[in-house]
């Protein structure tokens, strides 16, 4: 089961990973695809949303009992896309994410694996997406009314576990900008 959880090694060791990390409805999908576009790259897709959205098919809603499987289909992902990277790739959320999910919907609840490689496994810098978007419903999304709450809660969870980060604010086209520039600085720091 461990070994599930756990990034597999870089292929090309010049391999940049990013994070689009933080609430829900804050644009981070839309941004990593912008991204690996320009870039000519993969992304990994938020794993939980595909899961979520197969269960309410079934009218069934997400419990405690899916956190593990949807820590491994992210992490499966994310292992599987690594292997086609053009040096960079970019993530529709991590561990980490998955941890302050779980943390808030089932009461702090959270399997210590997840909790284990949401430490464990790195990442070269985490985009938060700020609440400055209009939250969108879904039919999966449901938090509308505590925002800035969840944000907080996601920017606590990066501070505890020191991973590097920065917040992303303002329209689109200011955050695709703004992630491009720090992108283009991590590649040049590993050329």
């Amino acid at each position: 089961m461990e070994e599930k959880l756990k990034q597999i090694g870089n292929i090309n060791s010049n391999c940049i990973k990013v994070v689009l990390y933080g609430p829900e409805s804050t644009g981070k999908s839309s941004l990593v695809k912008e991204l690996a576009n320009y870039y000519n790259t993969v992304y990994v897709e938020e794993f939980s949303r595909t899961y979520a959205e197969a269960k309410a098919l079934d009218n069934h809603r997400l419990t405690k009992d899916d956190v593990l499987p949807i820590a491994i289909g992210q992490m499966q992902l994310e292992n599987e896309q690594l292997k086609k990277a053009n040096r960079l790739l970019i993530c529709d959320t991590d561990l980490l994410e998955t941890q302050v999910y779980s943390q808030f919907y089932y009461q702090g609840f959270c399997p210590e694996l997840v909790k284990k490689y949401a430490l464990k496994n790195t990442y070269d810098l985490y985009f938060l997406t700020y609440i400055d978007t209009v939250w969108e419903a879904d039919g999966i999304r449901d938090q509308p009314h505590n925002r800035l709450q969840q944000f907080n809660r996601f920017e606590q969870a990066l501070i505890a576990s020191k991973k590097p980060y920065i917040v992303v604010k303002g329209r689109f086209e200011e955050r695709l900008n703004f992630c491009k520039i720090h992108i283009d600085e991590l590649l040049k720091k590993a050329d």
